[in-house]
């Protein structure tokens, strides 16, 4: 079987707690709800794949995920599974700072980021083991040559690649919204990285200054 690994679309920025979470168009404990921008990346994958035979589509319950895979959802009148185990490090918390405002943000976790690393306070290997669950347990009901989608995160998909490829640093990877990486199961259960982060889909769309700018 094949698994295609999607990540989020860009969402807005939110700081946490009850009342960003809303500021930022999203749910408490869900996180922040796309941009605009965010939203038209998100149509461009269900463009990408419309040509994928498709069994299932799954996300994490996270409303950055969500709103990623509806228009995909959608178009091709499937329903949208929600696995917990899919959801980021950060599942829980509320708040989200975009990539390209990390630097001046936060520059100490964008330097961890650089360095490969997950925030202090994670615990990798459980973190990596959950997600590891979730994603065998798609693998397992989903035999033989079908393909399913799954809506996650940078977090996600990156310890996910790093278990199968036997690399020590869990942020290996700069994955960008909407990129699309993907992995076959064998029947045996082995699994084998075909592609990682594929943009032609979007690159015309993943400045977020475009926004900004007016560009539409």
């Amino acid at each position: 079987m094949r698994l295609i690994l999607v990540r989020h679309a860009l969402p807005n920025r939110a700081l946490g707690g009850v009342a960003a979470a809303r500021e930022a168009g999203g749910e408490p404990g869900a996180g922040p709800a796309l941009t605009e921008l965010g939203h038209r990346q998100a149509a461009r994958v269900a463009e990408a794949l419309a040509a994928e035979p498709l069994a299932a589509l799954y996300t994490s319950p996270l409303l950055r995920a969500r709103q990623t895979g509806e228009p995909l959802a959608r178009a091709r009148e499937m329903a949208l599974l929600t696995v917990p185990g899919l959801a980021e490090y950060d599942a829980g918390e509320g708040h989200y700072i975009p990539v390209h405002e990390m630097p001046q943000a936060d520059p100490a976790a964008w330097q961890r980021m650089l360095d490969g690393q997950l925030p202090e306070y994670v615990d990798v290997a459980a973190f990596q083991t959950r997600v590891e669950r979730a994603l065998t347990d798609i693998a397992d009901a989903h035999q033989g040559t079908e393909t399913v989608v799954c809506f996650a995160h940078a977090g996600t998909i990156n310890v996910y690649l790093a278990a199968l490829l036997g690399l020590d640093r869990p942020l290996t990877f700069p994955l960008d919204y909407t990129g699309i990486t993907r992995v076959s199961v064998s029947r045996g259960g082995r699994r084998s990285v075909r592609t990682v982060n594929e943009l032609a889909h979007v690159a015309d769309l993943l400045d977020p200054a475009g926004v900004r700018t007016g560009d539409n």
